[in-house]
């Protein structure tokens, strides 16, 4: 039985791109932003470099560990096709399999971030999983949704909640976002259906999944 070194997956018409390593495991797309990141970086030294704030903190770490400056952005292509415009960034990433290449008139092109996949898979003599291993650094829940009576009620209710602990950072670029010292999570209203979206990410998968379980408990009470 013949094993494939690199699954690939795209959207109907594919602006959007997911990968599948050796052992058949979904890659998560923040390890691709930040593997793309370090390569556009290596052509164009010191650049700015888009991320949508549900995007892992191991992009905004790869950024600089590379020389690049790193832009947090709101979820979706206008804003970051917007702030790539204002910045002159050279490549956006999104957690929803969304790339964004200056040079592809900043538009979203899931077959150019399949090729510098395989371009760096061809370059290097590991499997992907040992690859992209060095941008997977956390723990992340997905995105979960909630069906909620009142999604602002229970957002200002996280946010008492986690607001009066010490050492946490609250902002609201993009709904809520909650910052600890080894993990975040960010709590969104959909603008069109009563959920809220909840994304968490920590050290951990123990801490991921208590924090996880604590807002879930909350909000759906």
């Amino acid at each position: 039985k013949e094993k494939a070194d690199i699954g690939l997956a795209f959207d109907g018409d594919a602006d959007r791109c997911f990968l599948v390593d050796e052992k058949g495991e979904l890659v998560n797309p923040s390890a691709l932003t930040a593997l793309i990141a370090s390569r556009e970086l290596g052509k164009y030294p010191g650049s700015t470099i888009i991320y949508n704030l549900i995007s892992s903190k191991s992009v905004r770490e790869v950024v600089e560990e590379c020389g690049g400056q790193s832009i947090r952005s709101r979820v979706g292509h206008s804003y970051i096709k917007k702030l790539m415009a204002e910045t002159g960034a050279i490549f956006g990433g999104e957690h929803s399999g969304h790339f964004y290449f200056r040079d592809f008139w900043r538009a979203d092109s899931g077959m150019l971030a399949a090729l510098h996949a395989i371009a760096a898979l061809g370059e290097n003599e590991i499997p992907l999983s040992q690859l992209l291993a060095p941008f997977n650094r956390y723990v992340s829940s997905g995105e979960i949704n909630s069906t909620v009576n009142d999604a602002a009620a229970a957002s200002t209710l996280i946010e008492e909640i986690y607001g009066a602990k010490a050492g946490v950072e609250l902002d609201h670029l993009d709904g809520l976002t909650v910052t600890g010292d080894t993990w975040w999570f960010n709590l969104r209203a959909s603008n069109t259906e009563p959920l809220l979206r909840l994304n968490v990410e920590a050290t951990t998968d123990g801490e991921m999944a208590s924090i996880r379980d604590a807002v879930l408990k909350t909000i759906r009470a």
